[in-house]
């Protein structure tokens, strides 16, 4: 008996589709990339310092010039992927992704690389939101779907672990420019099976071109008056036109949410102490954790002169005690309730930071290694919960919004972070000091924000 035609189309059409376990290893490969760039960049800056020139400041826009984009428009990002659809979104950002790494690895200038760090941020925050709705649409059975966010989180825990030491051996052994080219083949690998995947439906999701402008422009004037002052002197008439321009598009933003009727940033969700509260904490760790990576990176290889890959192999203790404190996050979460690991997850870290004050040039590696793991810990406890209490405040219609908010707060303090430890540290003569007040800083920040999760609710 002959198959009709529609049928056998149907039928090679069901045979092409990739299925749901190669969906979810290939955003699995996407994220794993985005977090793995990030850690190996960061330990990998003072080699390409020393390559490309360009200071402290250079340093700190390679680092921001990602991140800011990133957070800028990590909420609209999940916008544009209902309305072209997870798929498309998932495969343009990997495919831009993929361009901007060959653009960092072949950069024969600062300029250049910060450019193409510039359109990898973008990518990025296409990536994530698009990634995690590919996940729901491969498995509609809510059980299936959980197990496979689970799993789809601990590749990100993974890349975190694993970047500063990849980016040590990557640059010690071949080059600098080996942590971005190895992005190629993992790309292309990823664009290979997305012409599998069922194309994801279309939904009419409104976008909010001006309130998107004036946040970039505000992070952007941000970060630029903050790394410029330290560069050039907070006494620079460009320094503070760009903070003025910032604050002046802040209210702008500010303004036009209040008023558009599709706003990215619904400014009603802030009347909830728990969202208000999530935020800041959320940006408080970030800023912590980022800040000190970066000036770390710093001080293990410019003041104790070690190897990237010995830097890198530095932190992976911290690194590899996030992985393991997020699923031990999610436990003490269902026994105690997600505000005891929140709570506590800051405090340690707070006091990894005050133990860290009293690191110099004479202290040991293996203790500034041990030293770091108690910062590992916290952060990782800290996080996973902050995400499961904000989603358990919020309406379901509103949880992708509310997820986009928060975690583009987290990455703008890890932009400003960078901005601000590098404007501190960006006398060498001074670097102790600067290294010093950053810490305190961080760890004053993180006791108001572990008293501030006292009044998140307890269930």
């Amino acid at each position: 008996m002959t198959t009709p035609a529609p049928a056998r189309a149907s039928q090679d059409a069901r045979q092409r589709t990739a299925a749901p376990k190669l969906i979810l290893a290939t955003t699995f490969m996407g994220i794993f990339l985005l977090n793995l760039d990030a850690m190996a960049v960061t330990v990998a800056l003072p080699g390409i310092g020393r390559a490309l020139g360009g200071g402290t400041a250079g340093l700190q826009w390679i680092v921001d010039a990602y991140t800011l984009m990133f957070a800028a428009l990590l909420i609209s990002a999940g916008t544009l992927s209902d309305r072209i659809g997870a798929s498309r979104a998932f495969g343009a950002g990997v495919a831009v992704f993929t361009v901007a790494s060959a653009a960092c690895g072949l950069a024969p200038g600062l300029d250049e690389l910060i450019a193409a760090r510039l359109l990898q941020g973008s990518a990025a925050a296409i990536m994530l939101p698009s990634s995690l709705a590919l996940v729901r649409q491969a498995f509609p059975d809510a059980a299936e779907r959980a197990r496979a966010i689970a799993l789809w989180t601990v590749a990100g825990a993974v890349a975190v672990a694993a970047g500063p030491v990849a980016g040590g051996v990557l640059s010690s052994t071949l080059s600098w420019r080996a942590i971005f080219v190895v992005n190629l083949p993992v790309g292309l690998a990823v664009l290979a099976v997305l012409t599998r995947v069922e194309r994801s439906p279309r939904r009419a999701a409104p976008l909010d071109p001006y309130g998107q402008l004036t946040a970039i422009v505000a992070l952007a004037a941000l970060t630029f008056g903050v790394i410029g002052g330290g560069e050039y002197g907070f006494g620079e008439p460009l320094v503070p036109g760009c903070l003025g321009l910032a604050a002046v598009a802040a209210v702008a933003f500010v303004m036009i949410e209040a008023r558009t009727a599709a706003p990215m940033v619904p400014l009603g969700l802030f009347r909830s102490r728990t969202v208000t509260v999530s935020v800041v904490i959320g940006f408080g760790v970030n800023a912590a954790f980022y800040g000190l990576v970066f000036v770390l990176s710093l001080f293990l290889q410019d003041v104790l002169h070690l190897s990237v890959m010995a830097a890198g192999v530095m932190f992976l203790p911290m690194m590899a005690v996030i992985a393991g404190a997020n699923l031990v996050s999610a436990r003490a979460a269902a026994r105690f309730g997600p505000r005891m690991p929140i709570a506590a997850g800051q405090a340690i870290f707070a006091l990894a930071m005050f133990g860290l004050l009293w690191m110099d040039e004479g202290t040991g590696r293996p203790v500034i290694a041990a030293m770091l793991v108690p910062a590992g810990l916290g952060l990782g406890l800290a996080v996973p919960s902050l995400t499961a209490v904000l989603l358990n405040d919020i309406a379901a219609d509103r949880a992708g919004t509310a997820a986009g908010i928060l975690n583009s707060f987290r990455q703008t303090g890890g932009a400003l972070a960078v901005a601000v430890v590098g404007a501190l540290v960006a006398d060498r003569g001074e670097f102790m000091v600067g290294l010093r007040v950053a810490l305190c800083v961080a760890a004053v920040m993180l006791v108001v924000t572990t008293a501030a999760a006292l009044k998140l609710p307890r269930g």
